[in-house]
């Protein structure tokens, strides 16, 4: 059996309906400490500590909630993603795999407050390729095609463990689609990403910074991924 990319057989507790309840109050309670000029693991552990919640939820936390003047700008960056048919998309490579791997394994995927879906996977700098990776792939070719995609660019952390085997994997999937694709392994693909326009990411750091974005992991996951185990704490 494939191993189940971002699965903790303690999610079923962990987020319940019962426990995502309580895990809104506390993001509602996050964010006010976020928007008041608390640092973010501060404010998580200060109000983890006091609803007595698992590492995994405060990440889920973490990595769901932003203060009120992220996600507006967030939001002004964010480009239409019809638009993804004008230009070279530049893409957060381990980023967007393991998110639409994670949503196919039925694991865990967080819908943020800033409308931007992502996994606790974890990656810290250990990766596999899975059954899942395959099927992540093609759905990603999938939206490629269904958005007139001209031309993708790939990035991909070359310290991370088999990043040459998924950058050989990406272009065996690549020679499908009807458009050019580029994959680079480069010493970390969030530094050259954040510089750049027309940026496919789902990392906080990356679309802070950048000067444009697409949030195309939420929309593969909406159009293809119909038992994604989504959770939003709004």
């Amino acid at each position: 059996m494939s191993p189940r990319r971002g699965f903790d057989e303690n999610d079923k507790r962990w987020f319940s309906n019962e426990a995502v309840l309580k895990l809104k109050i506390a993001q509602e309670e996050v964010q006010w400490l976020l928007n008041r000029g608390y640092k973010q693991d501060v404010a998580v552990t200060f109000v983890g500590n006091h609803y007595l919640f698992s590492s995994r939820q405060r990440l889920a936390l973490q990595r769901s909630t932003s203060t009120s003047l992220q996600y507006e700008k967030r939001k002004k960056k964010m480009l239409p993603i019809e638009d993804a048919k004008d230009g070279c998309l530049y893409i957060d490579g381990f980023n967007l795999i393991i998110t639409i791997e994670v949503a196919l394994s039925k694991s865990i995927v967080i819908l943020g407050n800033d409308g931007v879906m992502r996994d606790l996977a974890g990656l810290r700098g250990t990766y596999r390729l899975i059954e899942q990776t395959d099927s992540a792939l093609e759905l990603i070719g999938k939206s490629f095609s269904e958005l007139s995609v001209p031309k993708a660019k790939f990035y991909l952390d070359a310290p991370v463990s088999n990043s040459g085997r998924l950058y050989g994997r990406i272009l065996e999937h690549a020679d499908k689609w009807d458009m050019p694709v580029e994959v680079e392994l480069v010493p970390n693909a969030d530094v050259v990403l954040c510089n750049m326009e027309k940026v496919v990411s789902s990392d906080s750091v990356i679309i802070d910074r950048c000067i444009s974005w697409f949030n195309l992991s939420r929309k593969i996951i909406n159009d293809y991924i119909k038992d994604a185990w989504i959770v939003s704490f709004k």
